[in-house]
């Protein structure tokens, strides 16, 4: 009798400290404001909800992602909005008011971000302010700038075909199905691998069924998400720039050494520097990532709104949406754990939310109350499951 509860606990301690622990609590969150909202607004179901609901979340899932990386090394980045602004302004006034090409605007913009963040991680780590003061001032700092360069406006707006073309664009229906059967054998391969590498080292590995079922279900999903994009205008061309950028963060901090080192620094800093990685390059370079991302951002923000405004990037709730989607896809605030994946997906929990509350006819103050619920969930989760895991380790 007593067996049963042991082997139970034990299995809900594997659950937990697994990745699909990490990715489950979001994946049911995500169903149930589907389910919810399903029933409750048919429109909501509707594929063209769900292409808009995408477009939607996709300024929140590059900067979610961005986060994400220097969330895992135990700091913050307070000003990732503000330099998305900045980046935005800085690409909208050579675009439209000095006539330079957009291609080269574009990466103007993206090394101005890089730069900033690059920046804010050397006075992090070489000054040593602490991240939050650091990126609070930047987000001070930054807002200004971007009033700086908007002018007297506040907004200018971005008509150039090139910018625009990266969230009007859609993919063809060959090239959608064609992405699919990538994404899909690409997935499991990458299951197979992982399998045979962790029987070469003789570490446990899930049954042949647990990956089987991994993989159909990868497959159902990703048929379902492109055949109901398809049915409205195809799969948004920035959906693929998103997952691209993410496919190549998620490999960095997951199969190679400086993703390691992330890892390493936010789980025990002092054992990291022992063991010889540079805390302050790990740092540096986080930072950097963090301001290239709110410069892809600030791309896709500009050409989605066709303009630059400093409410639509600095003066709204992009920077409470942006890490609380980080922090709902189960990345800790603690350092240590977490996933660039799972930030799409607390992306897109948000996204819904506010999509069906939009839907419903609820107000700003119903989103906001509504948001700030399920934040402060994520963070009690997050710091329950620590505490617990301190516990195990005592």
């Amino acid at each position: 009798m007593l067996k049963i509860p042991e082997l139970g606990t034990i299995s809900l301690k594997r659950i937990s400290s697994s990745r699909l622990g990490s990715v489950l609590p979001v994946v049911l969150a995500l169903v149930a404001i589907w389910a919810y909202f399903g029933l409750t607004e048919p429109a909501f179901l509707s594929p063209r909800n769900f292409y808009y609901l995408f477009m939607q979340s996709s300024v929140v899932g590059t900067l979610a992602v961005g986060i994400t990386i220097v969330l895992l090394i135990g700091d913050i980045d307070l000003s990732v909005a503000a330099t998305s602004g900045v980046c935005a302004a800085i690409l909208a006034v050579l675009t439209t008011n000095l006539g330079i090409p957009a291609p080269i605007s574009c990466l103007v913009a993206l090394v101005a971000g890089a730069t900033i963040g690059v920046f804010q991680g050397i006075m992090s780590a070489l000054v040593g302010i602490p991240s939050f003061v650091v990126t609070l001032a930047g987000l001070l700092g930054f807002q200004g700038l971007m009033l700086k360069i908007l002018g007297i406006h506040g907004a200018i707006n971005v008509r150039d075909p090139f910018v625009r073309g990266v969230t009007t664009t859609t993919l063809p229906v060959e090239l959608g199905w064609a992405a699919v059967a990538v994404c899909t054998v690409f997935f499991a391969w990458s299951v197979w691998k992982n399998r045979k590498k962790r029987l070469r080292l003789s570490l446990e590995v899930n049954s042949q069924l647990s990956d089987f079922t991994k993989v159909f279900l990868f497959a159902v999903f990703a048929v379902s998400v492109v055949a109901t994009l398809n049915s409205y205008r195809g799969v948004p061309l920035v959906v693929i720039i998103l997952l691209i950028l993410t496919f190549f963060l998620g490999w960095v901090t997951t199969s190679t050494p400086f993703g390691r080192s992330l890892f390493a620094v936010g789980g025990n800093a002092e054992s990291a520097r022992r063991a010889g990685i540079s805390l302050k390059g790990v740092k540096i370079a986080a930072f950097g990532i963090v301001g290239f991302m709110a410069a892809t951002g600030g791309i896709v923000g500009a050409s989605r709104y066709a303009s630059v405004s400093f409410n639509a990037f600095a003066g709204g709730p992009l920077l409470l949406e942006a890490i609380g989607a980080a922090v709902i896809g189960g990345t800790s605030l603690f350092g240590g754990r977490g996933s660039v994946w799972n930030a799409i997906l607390g992306a897109l929990v948000i996204g819904s939310l506010g999509n069906g509350l939009d839907l419903s006819g609820a107000g700003a103050a119903d989103k906001l109350m509504f948001s700030g619920g399920i934040l402060l969930l994520a963070v009690s989760i997050d710091a329950l499951s620590r505490q617990g895991r301190i516990q195990d380790r005592a």
